[in-house]
Protein backbone atom coordinates (compact mmCIF):
# COMPACT_ATOMS: atom_id res chain seq x y z
CA UNK A 1 0.00 0.00 0.00
CA UNK A 2 1.37 2.88 -1.03
CA UNK A 3 1.67 6.14 1.85
CA UNK A 4 -0.91 9.17 1.75
CA UNK A 5 1.22 11.72 0.56
CA UNK A 6 1.64 15.34 2.81
CA UNK A 7 -0.89 17.62 1.12
CA UNK A 8 1.98 20.35 1.81
CA UNK A 9 4.75 18.74 0.38
CA UNK A 10 2.56 17.51 -2.69
CA UNK A 11 1.31 21.50 -3.24
CA UNK A 12 5.05 22.38 -3.62
CA UNK A 13 5.66 19.75 -6.06
CA UNK A 14 3.27 20.68 -7.81
CA UNK A 15 3.65 24.39 -8.47
CA UNK A 16 7.35 23.57 -9.65
CA UNK A 17 6.26 20.98 -11.99
CA UNK A 18 6.50 21.63 -15.31
CA UNK A 19 5.68 18.81 -18.15
CA UNK A 20 8.36 18.14 -20.72
CA UNK A 21 7.71 16.35 -23.86
CA UNK A 22 10.48 13.28 -24.07
CA UNK A 23 11.52 10.57 -26.04
CA UNK A 24 12.54 6.85 -25.11
CA UNK A 25 14.80 4.67 -26.04
CA UNK A 26 14.36 1.00 -27.49
CA UNK A 27 14.11 -0.33 -24.39
CA UNK A 28 12.65 2.17 -22.31
CA UNK A 29 16.03 2.61 -20.60
CA UNK A 30 17.01 5.83 -21.88
CA UNK A 31 15.16 9.50 -21.96
CA UNK A 32 15.63 12.38 -24.49
CA UNK A 33 14.43 15.66 -25.14
CA UNK A 34 11.33 14.93 -28.27
CA UNK A 35 12.44 17.79 -30.49
CA UNK A 36 16.20 16.75 -30.91
CA UNK A 37 16.47 13.16 -29.27
CA UNK A 38 19.52 14.65 -27.37
CA UNK A 39 19.82 13.70 -23.25
CA UNK A 40 21.80 17.30 -22.60
CA UNK A 41 19.83 19.83 -24.57
CA UNK A 42 20.17 23.53 -24.00
CA UNK A 43 17.24 24.85 -26.62
CA UNK A 44 14.79 22.19 -24.47
CA UNK A 45 15.91 23.10 -21.41
CA UNK A 46 16.46 19.44 -20.24
CA UNK A 47 19.49 17.19 -18.15
CA UNK A 48 18.42 13.67 -18.36
CA UNK A 49 22.10 12.57 -18.46
CA UNK A 50 22.30 11.49 -14.67
CA UNK A 51 18.72 10.03 -14.79
CA UNK A 52 19.60 7.75 -17.77
CA UNK A 53 22.70 6.69 -15.61
CA UNK A 54 20.77 5.24 -12.80
CA UNK A 55 18.07 4.18 -14.78
CA UNK A 56 20.52 2.14 -16.54
CA UNK A 57 22.06 0.83 -13.60
CA UNK A 58 18.90 -0.33 -12.25
CA UNK A 59 17.65 -2.27 -15.42
CA UNK A 60 21.26 -3.74 -15.63
CA UNK A 61 20.56 -5.15 -11.63
CA UNK A 62 17.44 -6.40 -11.61
CA UNK A 63 17.92 -8.04 -7.88
CA UNK A 64 19.03 -4.83 -6.38
CA UNK A 65 16.96 -3.44 -3.65
CA UNK A 66 15.77 -0.02 -4.35
CA UNK A 67 17.18 2.47 -2.74
CA UNK A 68 20.39 -0.03 -2.26
CA UNK A 69 21.53 0.01 1.10
CA UNK A 70 24.00 2.35 1.77
CA UNK A 71 27.03 0.05 2.06
CA UNK A 72 26.53 -1.84 -1.04
CA UNK A 73 30.14 -1.54 -3.09
CA UNK A 74 30.10 -2.86 -6.37
CA UNK A 75 33.36 -5.30 -6.21
CA UNK A 76 33.81 -6.11 -9.72
CA UNK A 77 34.47 -1.81 -9.98
CA UNK A 78 36.33 -2.12 -7.64
CA UNK A 79 38.82 -4.91 -8.72
CA UNK A 80 38.75 -3.06 -11.90
CA UNK A 81 39.83 0.46 -10.88
CA UNK A 82 42.59 -1.56 -8.83
CA UNK A 83 43.83 -3.45 -11.74
CA UNK A 84 44.31 -0.72 -14.02
CA UNK A 85 45.80 1.53 -11.65
CA UNK A 86 48.30 -0.84 -11.28
CA UNK A 87 48.63 -1.36 -14.96
CA UNK A 88 49.57 2.67 -14.98
CA UNK A 89 51.85 1.81 -11.70
CA UNK A 90 54.03 -1.13 -13.47
CA UNK A 91 54.01 1.30 -16.58
CA UNK A 92 55.46 4.11 -14.85
CA UNK A 93 58.19 2.66 -12.68
CA UNK A 94 59.38 1.68 -15.78
CA UNK A 95 59.81 5.27 -17.05
CA UNK A 96 56.95 4.50 -19.73
CA UNK A 97 54.56 7.86 -18.33
CA UNK A 98 52.59 8.50 -21.53
CA UNK A 99 51.16 4.77 -21.39
CA UNK A 100 50.54 4.98 -18.17
CA UNK A 101 48.88 8.62 -18.23
CA UNK A 102 46.35 6.51 -20.42
CA UNK A 103 46.37 3.82 -18.16
CA UNK A 104 45.34 6.57 -14.98
CA UNK A 105 43.06 7.43 -17.02
CA UNK A 106 41.22 4.41 -17.70
CA UNK A 107 41.32 4.46 -13.91
CA UNK A 108 40.08 6.93 -13.37
CA UNK A 109 36.88 7.06 -15.84
CA UNK A 110 36.18 3.58 -13.97
CA UNK A 111 36.31 4.77 -10.81
CA UNK A 112 33.94 8.36 -11.64
CA UNK A 113 31.22 5.27 -12.70
CA UNK A 114 30.06 4.13 -9.35
CA UNK A 115 26.72 4.13 -8.67
CA UNK A 116 25.26 7.47 -7.00
CA UNK A 117 23.94 4.83 -4.01
CA UNK A 118 28.15 4.05 -2.93
CA UNK A 119 29.74 5.99 -0.08
CA UNK A 120 31.06 9.25 -1.76
CA UNK A 121 34.25 9.08 0.57
CA UNK A 122 35.44 5.74 -1.74
CA UNK A 123 35.00 7.65 -5.12
CA UNK A 124 37.00 10.31 -3.40
CA UNK A 125 40.16 8.34 -1.98
CA UNK A 126 40.21 6.04 -5.47
CA UNK A 127 40.26 9.29 -7.51
CA UNK A 128 42.81 11.28 -5.55
CA UNK A 129 45.18 8.01 -5.58
CA UNK A 130 44.59 7.90 -9.28
CA UNK A 131 45.02 11.65 -10.36
CA UNK A 132 47.99 12.01 -7.90
CA UNK A 133 49.61 8.97 -9.54
CA UNK A 134 49.06 10.42 -13.03
CA UNK A 135 50.17 14.03 -12.02
CA UNK A 136 53.63 12.24 -11.21
CA UNK A 137 53.39 10.46 -14.78
CA UNK A 138 52.87 13.68 -16.29
CA UNK A 139 55.65 14.93 -14.40
CA UNK A 140 58.04 12.26 -15.54
CA UNK A 141 56.64 13.26 -19.20
CA UNK A 142 57.63 16.76 -18.58
CA UNK A 143 53.76 17.71 -19.33
CA UNK A 144 53.96 20.09 -15.98
CA UNK A 145 50.92 22.33 -17.07
CA UNK A 146 48.93 18.50 -17.10
CA UNK A 147 50.69 17.78 -13.81
CA UNK A 148 49.98 20.75 -12.36
CA UNK A 149 46.28 20.72 -13.36
CA UNK A 150 46.07 16.71 -12.10
CA UNK A 151 47.59 18.27 -8.53
CA UNK A 152 45.14 20.69 -8.54
CA UNK A 153 42.45 18.53 -8.98
CA UNK A 154 44.02 16.29 -6.21
CA UNK A 155 44.02 19.09 -3.52
CA UNK A 156 40.24 19.91 -4.46
CA UNK A 157 38.99 16.19 -3.77
CA UNK A 158 41.20 15.44 -0.74
CA UNK A 159 42.86 18.89 0.39
CA UNK A 160 44.35 17.76 3.61
CA UNK A 161 46.01 14.84 1.90
CA UNK A 162 49.67 16.09 1.45
CA UNK A 163 50.46 13.91 -1.72
CA UNK A 164 48.32 16.43 -3.72
CA UNK A 165 50.57 19.33 -2.49
CA UNK A 166 53.33 17.44 -3.10
CA UNK A 167 52.70 16.74 -6.68
CA UNK A 168 51.31 20.46 -7.06
CA UNK A 169 55.23 21.52 -6.04
CA UNK A 170 56.74 19.16 -8.21
CA UNK A 171 54.73 20.82 -11.04
CA UNK A 172 55.88 24.49 -10.19
CA UNK A 173 59.60 23.11 -9.91
CA UNK A 174 58.86 21.93 -13.42
CA UNK A 175 57.72 25.25 -14.87
CA UNK A 176 60.33 26.99 -13.31
CA UNK A 177 58.12 28.56 -10.27
CA UNK A 178 60.33 28.04 -7.52
CA UNK A 179 58.68 30.32 -4.92
CA UNK A 180 55.06 29.20 -5.97
CA UNK A 181 56.76 25.67 -5.44
CA UNK A 182 57.54 26.07 -2.15
CA UNK A 183 54.20 27.64 -0.77
CA UNK A 184 52.67 25.14 -2.29
CA UNK A 185 54.80 22.99 0.47
CA UNK A 186 54.10 25.22 2.69
CA UNK A 187 50.02 24.62 2.55
CA UNK A 188 50.72 20.72 2.80
CA UNK A 189 53.18 21.39 5.81
CA UNK A 190 49.94 23.22 7.58
CA UNK A 191 48.15 19.68 7.39
CA UNK A 192 50.90 17.48 8.11
CA UNK A 193 53.73 19.22 9.74
CA UNK A 194 56.01 16.16 9.89
CA UNK A 195 55.65 14.99 6.86
CA UNK A 196 59.10 13.62 5.40
CA UNK A 197 58.85 13.98 2.10
CA UNK A 198 57.44 17.39 2.15
CA UNK A 199 60.06 18.73 4.23
CA UNK A 200 63.14 17.19 2.64
CA UNK A 201 61.53 18.76 -0.84
CA UNK A 202 61.09 21.87 1.02
CA UNK A 203 65.05 22.21 1.74
CA UNK A 204 65.79 21.31 -1.97
CA UNK A 205 63.38 23.70 -3.01
CA UNK A 206 64.60 26.85 -0.58
CA UNK A 207 68.30 25.81 -1.82
CA UNK A 208 67.50 26.22 -5.43
CA UNK A 209 66.28 29.63 -4.34
CA UNK A 210 69.17 30.35 -3.06
CA UNK A 211 71.12 29.00 -6.25
CA UNK A 212 69.45 31.51 -8.10
CA UNK A 213 69.48 34.72 -6.04
CA UNK A 214 73.42 33.89 -6.05
CA UNK A 215 73.16 33.27 -9.75
CA UNK A 216 71.41 37.13 -9.93
CA UNK A 217 73.64 39.22 -7.93
CA UNK A 218 76.37 38.00 -10.22
CA UNK A 219 75.15 39.17 -13.04
CA UNK A 220 73.90 42.06 -11.28
CA UNK A 221 77.33 43.03 -10.67
CA UNK A 222 78.60 41.66 -14.09
CA UNK A 223 76.38 44.23 -15.84
CA UNK A 224 78.04 47.54 -13.33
Amino acid sequence: MMPTPDPALQALIEEDFRPVPISLSDDLHTARCLEHRLEKCEPCDVDFVNLNRLSTLLANNPNLLCPPPSNVVTQKLSQMVSATKDEGNTLFKSGLHTAAVNRYTAAANFAINRPPWEGNQLMREELSTIISNRSAAFTGAHDYVSALADADCVIAIRKPWSKGHFRKAKALVGLHKLRDAADAVKVGLSYEPTNTELLAYLADIEKALKKDVKQETAEAKTEQ
